[in-house]
């Protein structure tokens, strides 16, 4: 079949995406310790270098793979998780896959095989199983609790005491307790609920790091800055964006709504940050505390 060159540069641009893909599903599967894993990831390459076989049956060329984006897909996936690194890759071809709808007749049979290998492919991805998002609940206990609480407690004692350091230590005793009470029950209720297949012990490692690590983060403007209404400030900025950031990767991993989730964690958030300064100016006021 005689190809116009621009229907030509178009297959192969399509041609180029699937042997891509092919080499990045094929890395990820050459570093799977799960059997089950490796295997559908072998079969999703595997389905991949059949587009790439269809497209050049059509352009009768051979194309390389890009390889920068193998390399950014691949440590996105180590880093991430494989199933975030490819979900987020599969996301960004459903464009693409769209652009199938623009081709000409003479090659409708190619569209339709491709259209179907991408449902397969879909399939298989469903089935693919990572520790990581098994604990995903755990980590967004101590996530949910750390921002809802602390940024509630710091919004406070930044009205009540007006001291950096002071905000910093208290508020430090206080996160760090509430992260080992918080990875203590969920130690308990992971282990009382025996039908989830977690692991306790795993699932309060989680909660726990997760509830340390936002502690960290929003304390760390009162440790740097002199100003406690700037610290203040930057805390309740860097809780949006450990939301925003979290929420993102959710989204994309598990193929739920970002902005239904960011919505809801961001008002607690700030509403109970909200309830707590007012509560903070409310007894330094009755009390007549000044430090």
């Amino acid at each position: 079949m005689a190809l116009s060159e621009q229907l030509r540069q178009q297959l192969l641009t399509y041609q180029r995406s699937e042997i891509t893909e092919e080499r990045i599903y094929r890395r990820l599967a050459s570093i799977q310790n799960d059997p089950e894993n490796r295997r559908i990831l072998e079969n999703i390459a595997d389905d991949e270098k059949r587009h790439y076989e269809q497209w050049k049956t059509l352009t009768g060329e051979d194309v390389a793979p890009r390889r920068a984006t193998v390399l950014k897909y691949y440590w996105i996936s180590r880093i991430l998780g494989f199933t975030f690194g490819i979900k987020l890759m599969e996301r960004g071809e459903a464009g693409a896959q769209q652009l199938y709808s623009t081709l000409p007749a003479e090659v409708s049979s190619a569209e339709a095989i491709i259209r179907d290998e991408v449902e397969h492919e879909n399939q298989l991805i469903g089935m693919l199983d990572e520790e990581r998002l098994r604990y995903v609940g755990s980590v967004v206990l101590g996530l949910n609790d750390a921002l809802v609480e602390l940024t509630g407690a710091l919004a406070g004692l930044t009205l009540a005491l007006q001291n950096t350091k002071l905000i910093a230590l208290t508020g430090t005793i206080t996160g760090i307790a509430a992260a080992l009470s918080m990875a203590a029950s969920e130690y308990l209720s992971t282990k009382a609920e025996a039908t989830t297949g977690q692991n306790p012990l795993k699932a309060a490692v989680h909660t726990g790091i997760a509830y340390v690590f936002t502690v960290v983060f929003l304390i760390l403007p009162y440790l740097v800055l002199a100003s406690f209404w700037t610290a203040l400030g930057c805390t309740l900025a860097v809780a949006i964006l450990i939301i925003a950031c979290f929420n993102y990767y959710i989204s994309v991993a598990k193929g739920l709504s970002f902005a239904k989730r960011f919505a809801e964690m961001a008002g607690l958030s700030l509403g109970i940050a909200a309830l707590s300064f007012v509560l903070g100016f409310l007894l330094r006021t009755f009390w007549g505390v000044e430090i």
